[in-house]
């Protein structure tokens, strides 16, 4: 059994103030990645702070005219909202894509973006993890890694960030609201998870004394020429083998702009600037797509049982670009075959 206390925060100040003076607290809200990391043993808080009440469900347009998502918004609320859906379906198809109906109901924004890796070995507390234990060793490198990184690796960890929600995030160019003892602060998406370097314990730039409280979108949607490619073992409840999120702004036959993020493939959402560029100005098609899918994967790094994720990816780059292009966003009970 872990003994710990329980608390409610009344608002975001208190909140602040709980975190703060309890380095071993860990903030609650749907609970869904923290309770089974309570049950494994992996995670063991001295606290938990109760936020789920705190005023941070609200679904808002900004005045630059973008929209401003509180943390506490549940997955499904997120998916199914009408602003979402008109001006951000890729981030509606990214979130549809992600874990069950039921975990949806439960999970949250700030919640999806603070879940942790699920590589076997983070979850076995009998083996070796840098993660989990700084300086034991990373079990995966040599050991079953299947679903682990092919990008943005280190010898101190191979995991990969879960999330879906993030992936669209990262290719829509959010910002994450956090408040800390300091004030208040916006973190760019691309700044916000961490590659694993010398440091896999930490998987985000977010300080210990602080909370996110929001997700801000920029205007610009790609609600015409998107798509959300989710490759996975099974169509039901499974992380991603490889995941893209595609966006782009054409005029006529040519790429005006160009987004392009990848899920299961490292230990954050990837997203590779240099591919986008290498996209713009350029006619849409198979073989500028082909170009773009092998800048982005010039620096893929297989291991023992996962080599297979780089033809994977590639191909699934050119499949998710080539139906953004044509407007014919990937449906999510459809199977994913390449």
């Amino acid at each position: 059994m872990i003994n710990f206390q329980y608390t409610r925060a009344n608002d975001v100040a208190d909140a602040v103030r709980q975190i703060a003076a309890d380095p071993k607290a860990k903030f609650i809200a749907g609970g869904t990645n923290l309770i089974d990391l309570m049950k494994e043993d992996v995670e063991r808080p001295s606290r938990l702070i109760d936020i789920s009440r705190l005023p941070l469900t609200s679904v808002e347009e900004t005045p630059e005219g973008g929209m401003r998502i509180g943390a506490l918004v549940p997955n499904s609320d997120l998916a199914y909202h009408p602003l979402v859906g008109r001006r951000y379906p890729l981030l509606a198809s990214a979130i549809l894509a992600g874990a069950s109906q039921q975990l949806r109901n439960m999970a949250s924004t700030g919640g999806n973006l603070l879940q942790r890796t699920r590589c076997y070995y983070f979850y076995d507390t009998t083996t070796p993890c840098n993660k989990r234990e700084p300086g034991s060793g990373c079990s995966a490198i040599k050991g079953l890694n299947r679903m682990h990184a092919i990008l943005g690796a280190s010898e101190a960890c191979i995991a990969t960030h879960p999330s879906d929600m993030c992936v669209a995030l990262a290719a829509l160019d959010a910002k994450v609201h956090v408040t800390g003892p300091g004030g208040e602060r916006a973190i760019a998406f691309a700044d916000f998870h961490r590659l694993p370097g010398d440091t896999p314990q930490r998987d985000t730039n977010l300080r210990p004394n602080e909370i996110v409280t929001a997700v801000e979108l920029p205007a610009r949607g790609f609600a015409a020429n998107y798509t959300y490619l989710k490759i996975r073992d099974r169509l039901s409840y499974a992380f991603a083998l490889v995941s893209i999120a595609a966006a782009l702004e054409l005029q006529g036959d040519t790429i005006k702009e160009a987004r392009l993020a990848l899920g299961g493939v490292a230990h954050k959402p990837w997203r590779d600037t240099a591919a986008e560029a290498a996209l713009r100005g350029q006619a849409a098609n198979q073989a500028t797509f082909t170009r773009a899918a092998e800048l982005l994967l010039r620096d893929a790094r297989g291991y023992a049982h996962n080599s297979f994720k780089i033809d994977l990816a590639r191909r699934g780059i050119v499949r998710a670009l080539t139906q953004a292009a044509q407007g014919t966003p990937q449906s999510q009970s459809s199977k994913r075959i390449l």
